[in-house]
């Protein structure tokens, strides 16, 4: 069977889309570019999300004291002993909130990305208090002959959920900033974290109605993860009871029955996160990798009969 999205996977799959647009495989590779954000330095508040501990997921050779071409250099390196076929890359801004200063500081930033020759556009994670209608017209000139997305951290639908973990800002900014965005005709992403403190499986299966009426591009899901040396840490630590966290298999059939309802046209670029068990307070699916978890989503998905926007409306 093929679906909507041309393929027969029964989800929009990120690696497909980048087959299907550019004939072959295309890899992301991080950059720190030593950005902040605003409820770190002050202008809202202090010590980020209670989640937040960027050494989690940063890879060895992305680091804010080598310069952008340095990192690139070395990430297209480290990716080549693991995607051989990958020929074109993507400069990802990961870390912290990437449109959080100047233009003209931001344009010095991104020149010098893609003035890689393997470099063929940015993916550039920010914040939705952190991007206004001048970077907006910036990205929309580099998107003339670039791929560029600019992906917003959402992590929740729920205000009382955003106040509790600390994002300093609401999800009517969330919604304001990405359709202002696609205005621009710029590319969206959304990053959901499921897990969240006080949140029930009912509000966040409710989320992807929600989600499904916002003009984004492509979406992130990521299982909530108890980092160490974090805020969230030592509320988990004290309140396990709080949270509502995920074992492996009631992940597998929450995504499911979330995707079942997810608006078709969204490229689903990844169903959990990773990071090593080393940093990990809780909860710990042991050493299974992410793209192991995708097949066992895919095997699900097949024997339920069933795929992402099936109960659509």
């Amino acid at each position: 069977m093929e679906y909507p999205w041309g393929h027969n996977r029964r989800f929009n799959s990120y690696s497909e889309y980048f087959k299907k647009e550019f004939g072959e495989r295309v890899q992301k590779v991080s950059v720190d570019a030593g950005f902040t954000c605003p409820n770190r330095d002050g202008s809202l508040a202090f010590g980020g999300c209670t989640y937040c501990n960027n050494d989690a997921f940063n890879p060895s050779y992305c680091s804010s004291t080598k310069s952008i071409t340095q990192q690139l250099a070395e990430g297209i390196e480290f990716h080549l002993k693991r995607y051989r076929r990958a020929n074109k890359y993507l400069a990802y801004f990961q870390t912290y909130s990437n449109t959080y200063g100047k233009l003209e500081h931001l344009k010095k930033i991104y020149a010098e990305a893609l003035n890689h020759p393997k470099v063929i556009g940015l993916v550039i994670g920010t914040r939705p208090d952190c991007i206004d209608d001048e970077k907006l017209k910036y990205f929309q000139e580099l998107n003339k002959d670039k791929y560029i997305i600019l992906e917003y951290g959402i992590e929740s639908c729920y205000n009382k959920t955003l106040k509790k973990i600390n994002r300093q800002h609401t999800f009517e900014q969330s919604v304001e900033a990405i359709e202002r965005t696609a205005s621009f005709g710029i590319k969206t992403g959304a990053h959901i974290i499921f897990g969240l403190p006080e949140e029930t499986r009912e509000e966040m299966l409710q989320e992807a109605t929600i989600l499904s009426e916002l003009p984004l591009n492509n979406i992130k899901f990521h299982q909530l993860q108890i980092i160490k040396n974090t805020a969230m840490a030592k509320n988990y630590v004290g309140s396990p009871k709080n949270f509502n966290l995920f074992s492996l298999e009631d992940y597998i059939e929450f995504i499911i029955k979330f995707i079942e309802k997810l608006n078709p046209e969204f490229i689903i670029e990844r169903f959990t996160g990773e990071v090593p068990p080393r940093f990990l307070a809780g909860p710990n699916w042991g050493l299974i990798r992410n793209d192991q978890i995708n097949s066992l989503i895919e095997k699900k998905l097949e024997k339920l009969n069933t795929w992402q926007g099936r109960l659509f409306k």
